[in-house]
């Protein structure tokens, strides 16, 4: 066995527990929807479970560098799905008219583009020390610095979005 295998698998892990949080995320909020609470907390345990294994494998993978590399590494990644990635997913779903698709790509690359801006605004002033909020849109996941009266991206009341 190889060391480029092993990172190999590294990666893999996180990808598989990243996705597993996600989804058991989902299941969480549709146990809940349907009145399991204990099933519900059970998916939220097992996905934070989850995190946790996939920011160890991430972490051993020697994947987290400098807080500027970092956010260098987000602008390109969030730069990439708004760009690259959802208008092809976008054209797709246009093409064989799956609404529902369509919106979803739509939303996330618009916000995609946000926080592309917002991760490069944080690294232009990554020195600064006075506090900054944020305000995620819980519909779209659209983010602003201001809550906004209602989301520019989605439409969703300025009063749902989720201050960080």
């Amino acid at each position: 066995m190889s060391e480029n295998k092993t990172l190999d698998n590294l990666m893999e892990a996180f990808a598989g527990e990243a996705q597993a949080n996600r989804k058991y995320m989902a299941y969480a909020k549709k146990a809940e929807k349907d009145g399991k609470m204990n099933a519900a907390k059970l998916f939220r345990a097992a996905a934070d479970a989850e995190t946790l294994h996939a920011l160890k494998h991430f972490e051993v993978a020697g994947k987290i560098s400098s807080t500027t590399d970092n956010l260098k590494d987000a602008v390109a990644g969030e730069t990439h799905e708004y760009k690259e990635m959802y208008p092809d997913f976008v054209k797709e779903a246009e093409a064989v008219g799956n609404k529902a698709a369509l919106r979803s790509f739509t939303f996330a690359m618009k916000a995609e583009e946000v926080h592309a801006k917002l991760y490069q605004e944080a690294l232009d002033n990554l020195d600064q020390t006075e506090e900054v909020f944020y305000y995620l849109c819980p519909i779209c996941g659209n983010i602003e610095k201001i809550r906004p009266d209602k989301c520019s991206i989605c439409g969703v009341p300025g009063g749902k979005f989720i201050e960080y």
